[in-house]
């Protein structure tokens, strides 16, 4: 037994045939759904990477490294959920699992939101606060769960969310022309990345209390 127990985040994807069918063909190659969770940090940290380094290069270069971080956010998702499917279809568990389920996930938030926030157009500062929001979004619904009630999933900027935005922010710089897009001043000129990231904090800031209310109105009512 090499996997994580299926205590998942509810996801339309998972119930698509061809995600069924990707699931199947991965789980017959024999890797464990504990490696996948692996691939997956190492696509979240690269996006991270990708999107800090478009702040030391030129045109064209700053938007291919756009993309790529884009796609790696996308790989990175595709990771988090065929772990959990290609566990089902092994019909395996581990004890260590839910350790390679979340540890990888908070690691990959934080590479993708920090790197945001160096990139052209991103804002340090901003970039740090979506990723400890993110984290207090994740510690809510574990300690919920630690004592003893059900998952609290709920968004707005819950983790799919956060990554959408990310995605479609970066996908915009990648390919749109320069004078579209947005760029506003606040602190200091802030373009869509920065933007984005301010989304995800206000987003996951709401997150956070509207977790915190439900587990708490859970727990009260003893809902298991």
């Amino acid at each position: 037994m090499t996997d994580h127990p299926i205590d998942r985040r509810p996801l339309a994807t998972r119930k698509l045939a061809v995600s069924q069918r990707i699931a199947r063909v991965i789980a017959r190659t024999g890797i464990t759904p504990n490696q996948i969770s692996l691939i997956g940090l190492f696509f979240g940290v690269g996006s991270g990477v990708a999107f800090a380094f478009t702040a030391h290069v030129s045109d064209p270069w700053w938007r291919v490294l756009f993309f790529a971080g884009a796609a790696l956010t996308q790989f990175r998702l595709a990771c988090n959920m065929f772990d959990g499917m290609v566990a089902v279809e092994q019909a395996s568990t581990s004890p260590v699992g839910e350790l390679y389920n979340e540890i990888p996930d908070r690691i990959s938030d934080s590479a993708t939101l920090i790197g945001l926030g160096y990139a052209l157009g991103g804002l340090p500062a901003l970039g740090y606060a979506a990723a400890l929001l993110a984290m207090l979004t994740a510690y809510i619904r574990a300690m919920g769960k630690a004592a003893g009630g059900p998952q609290q999933f709920c968004g707005p900027m819950s983790k799919p969310q956060r990554m959408f935005t990310v995605t479609i922010a970066a996908a915009a710089c990648a390919f749109l022309p320069t004078a579209w897009l947005p760029t506003v001043k606040i602190v200091e000129p802030l373009g869509l990345p920065g933007l984005a990231l301010l989304l995800i904090c206000a987003g996951a800031a709401v997150a956070s209390v509207r977790r915190l209310s439900r587990a708490a109105k859970s727990l009260r009512k003893g809902q298991v």
